[in-house]
């Protein structure tokens, strides 16, 4: 099973931009709020959104389409 994720915090645009484009794409992540947690906020504060699978950032910033789409692509 695979661990999708998408660390966003109340208020980020591009936090909903990276979420409808994973919905677009037919992904539903596990929403995390950076400020929420105190590990995620260390880690990720000033970077959101970030795009976590299984644990490793594939995206993060102002993510477009085509990243998302190659990132998450099956091997």
């Amino acid at each position: 099973m695979v661990s999708l994720v998408l660390v966003t915090r109340q208020g980020c645009h591009l936090c909903d931009q990276a979420l409808n484009l994973l919905r677009e794409l037919g992904f539903e992540p596990e929403l995390a709020d950076v400020d929420a947690d105190d590990r995620l906020y260390d880690l990720y504060d000033w970077r959101v959104p970030v795009i976590l699978l299984d644990d490793r950032v594939i995206a993060e910033g102002n993510i477009t389409r085509d990243q998302l789409a190659k990132a998450l692509k099956p091997a």
